[in-house]
């Protein structure tokens, strides 16, 4: 993008001539070199990948995840392609749904030189706040075609009590 021109000044006074390189100015090479800088620093500071060329290698797997409202309680739907339902656990604990897991990479791959190398892998961990106090044994999980749905009934709602009160 950045363009150089060269001039050149024959002056005829003998103190030689004026060599003098234009180049023209680029808005986005100043926020490229600022780039460039913050990447060494975070580099320099954590240490490089196995593979130095590979920036993909720098990889944090959050499974995508859908939540909506149903008639009968609330359903969160998780894309696990590649995991295995021995390798998922969903925990309910003061009111906090956990979703954790691990995906694998194919052993049989491992050691093989890769032309492009995009999925990650790793442990994962998400954590959802649920409104309402929710009975976890009613929670349903259903794992099927790489998705996970995690059924949440709706509690119960609480009919207000009537008290009645004696006058004495």
């Amino acid at each position: 993008m950045c363009q150089a021109i060269s001039i050149v000044n024959s002056d005829s006074s003998g103190l030689g001539g004026l060599n003098m390189t234009l180049i023209k100015w680029d808005p986005f090479r100043d926020v490229e070199t600022l780039q460039n800088r913050i990447n060494r620093m975070f580099e320099d500071s954590f240490g490089r990948t196995q593979a130095p060329d590979d920036e993909m290698n720098l990889c944090a797997w959050r499974p995508p995840v859908d939540i909506y409202e149903t008639e009968n309680g609330i359903v969160l739907a998780a894309e696990l392609p590649g995991v295995g339902k021995e390798d998922i656990s969903v925990e309910v604990k003061d009111n906090i749904l956990t979703l954790k897991g691990e995906r694998t990479a194919n052993p049989n791959i491992k050691g093989k030189k890769f032309y492009r190398h995009e999925r990650c892998y790793g442990t994962f961990q998400r954590s959802f706040t649920l409104q309402h106090d929710i009975q976890p044994n009613l929670i349903k999980a259903t794992f099927k075609d790489g998705v996970l749905e995690i059924e949440i009934p709706k509690p119960d709602e609480e009919q207000p009590k009537q008290i009645t009160v004696k006058v004495e």
